[in-house]
């Protein structure tokens, strides 16, 4: 392909609001193009390298056994309100109205409509197990899209289902797909770690995210110092540290004036942040409920959106505490009728707690639990931390930020049950298919790549993902020498079977270089005068310093020897 017919520009200065560098290289190398907030249109370039990811994918997953259909990206609301999805879904799903009066959506996901796929074609457990997957654009109209294609509101995802009889089948289709995801991201240039997650708004029970270590992610893992335990924060579990056992005391109302935070109560009273009990409130729509969790830890509020059946809690402002009757800054459950209790189990982990007296400037000392007041759901709910212990083998969190490229879930029956996808078994009883859904972000990986592989100069794409192989620039354009053999050499690379950029423009050697090294592309070959002259060309790694010098007659062979074929 000559670059002089090619479509796309490069820039020298990367967009105001290019905040990560792959948002940055892209915008820049001519790969991606803003349309709107968190909507970009693939140039040539980007499109061939996700094209390139797409590929590889399809590769693996049908390997894994996994069969290829498509889904419509517009769907009926009506069949995400059978799986109650309708108005829970974060964030909320864009919808509209058709012609014929009819509310439709802009799916960010598919579990709906793929089980109303395999209900109507699944009949025996004979017909399973099946593994059903799609690349197709998703829609999620995220409030604050960033990062270039790392956070989009438009984006491309490969989604599959598994569908099986049992749980033991269901394992063995979680473990292929598992192997598949490290098989994708191996070819692709990418190191993950692989660490548990909550499932969100898809549901399901057992839940690994694939994460991409990068100071630009902005999920945050733990990772345990011991190298075999990893959690997204939202579900990190952690050994919560006892208080020294103590005989349970009477309680007894102290006077607290001025004091609002767990901080000041504790410096006040000196003691330590562990001793007291920490009440936060929250609105789960139009109830405010109370909940108690030790003052030296935090509430994890996806934690607590799971224990409270997967509706969002929200802080609740200070006009539903007041209709509530409770006081800010000396609250507690103590002696609270007709509003909900939850209470994180580090509340059972001492004993002789101060808690707020629900009288403004006033607490309680030697609060107990279950003594003195009730739990409606007694859970984990508490957010780790760097430093905590991990519950497996002993060792301290570390914290890390990352991206997370892959998501796998274990769904269970969840979406079967709704939907009546059922089998029959050899006895002719009738099962809900068991279900597992395994996403990946085919666009976020563009992102996720380039963030993984690039200098001060650009990008330093993997072969397997770069949209060519081959840099081939010719210098002093109008030397006919030159000319003929940069023609006669992107000729023979291609039908080596090499996928070449010819830059036959006629530019200085400083920009077709510069233009070179932000591309990105693996193998740098250049053609001039001076080289010829000794009948020889230029060649060079992306990623090292060196230049190499190759005959022509030499060049597609030591091309093919520096990429690997």
């Amino acid at each position: 392909m000559r670059l002089s017919k090619y479509f796309g520009k490069t820039l020298r200065q990367a967009p105001s609001d290019a905040d990560t560098i792959s948002h940055q290289l892209l915008v820049r190398a001519g790969y991606i193009q803003q349309l709107a907030a968190g909507s970009y249109q693939f140039l040539p370039l980007g499109w061939r390298m996700q094209k390139k990811i797409a590929d590889i994918i399809r590769e693996e997953m049908d390997a894994a056994g996994a069969l290829e259909v498509s889904m419509p990206v517009i769907q009926p609301r009506e069949i995400w309100e059978q799986s109650g999805r309708a108005d829970t879904f974060i964030p909320p799903l864009a919808t509209f109205e058709d012609r014929r009066g009819r509310d439709m959506i802009v799916a960010p996901t598919h579990e709906e409509a793929v089980t109303m796929m395999v209900k109507a074609n699944v009949n025996s457990y004979r017909d399973l197990p099946v593994n059903l997957y799609q690349i197709q654009t998703k829609f999620r109209d995220e409030p604050r899209p960033r990062a270039g294609l790392l956070r989009t509101r438009e984006f491309m995802m490969k989604d599959a289902y598994s569908f099986d009889a049992s749980e033991e089948s269901l394992d063995k289709s979680y473990d292929l797909m598992m192997q598949a995801y490290i098989n994708i991201f191996t070819r692709c240039g990418l190191e993950v770690v692989v660490v548990e997650a909550d499932s969100g708004g898809i549901g399901g029970k057992d839940s690994q995210e694939f994460i991409l270590l990068a100071e630009s992610g902005e999920d945050i893992v733990l990772l345990c110092e011991n190298g075999d335990y990893g959690a997204n924060l939202e579900k990190a579990e952690f050994i919560k540290q006892a208080n020294p056992e103590e005989e349970p005391l009477e309680m007894g109302e102290i006077a607290t004036p001025g004091v609002k935070t767990i901080e000041g109560l504790a410096k006040s009273l000196g003691i330590a942040t562990n001793k007291t009990a920490k009440a936060v409130f929250y609105t789960v729509g139009d109830e405010v409920i109370i909940v108690t969790i030790r003052g030296d830890l935090e509430v994890n509020e996806t934690k607590l959106r799971n224990v409270l059946g997967g509706v969002d809690p929200r802080f609740s402002t200070a006009a539903e505490v007041a209709r509530a009757n409770l006081v800010p800054g000396s609250a507690s459950a103590i002696g609270l009728d007709g509003i909900r209790s939850i209470v994180d189990d580090s509340m059972t982990l001492g004993t002789n707690f101060t808690a707020g007296a629900n009288k403004e400037g006033f607490h309680i000392e030697n609060v107990n639990f279950p003594r003195d007041f009730k739990a409606d759901i007694l859970a984990d709910i508490a957010s780790a931390k760097a430093g905590d212990i991990c519950p497996h083998d002993g060792g301290r969190f570390k914290e890390a930020r990352g991206i997370e490229v892959g998501h796998i879930f274990k769904l269970g029956t969840i979406y079967s049950d709704k939907f009546d996808a059922n089998f029959l078994d050899e006895n002719g009883e009738s099962h809900p298919i068991i279900m597992g859904c395994y996403g990946l972000g085919v666009s976020r990986m563009v992102g996720g790549i380039v963030e993984a592989h690039h200098d001060d100069n650009g990008m330093t794409l993997p072969a397997a993902v770069a949209p060519y192989s081959v840099y081939l620039a010719s210098l002093n354009v109008d030397d006919e020498g030159v000319w003929e053999t940069a023609d006669g050499l992107h000729a023979e690379l291609t039908r080596a079977g090499l996928e070449v950029l010819y830059d036959d423009r006629d530019e200085k050697p400083g920009v077709k270089f510069k233009d070179a090294d932000l591309i990105g592309i693996p193998v740098r070959v250049v053609v001039s005068q001076r080289g010829l002259s000794n009948g020889q060309i230029e060649l060079k790694l992306r990623t090292e310093k060196d230049v190499t010098h190759v005959s022509v007659s030499d060049a597609v062979d030591a091309i093919k020897g520096m990429l690997g074929r």
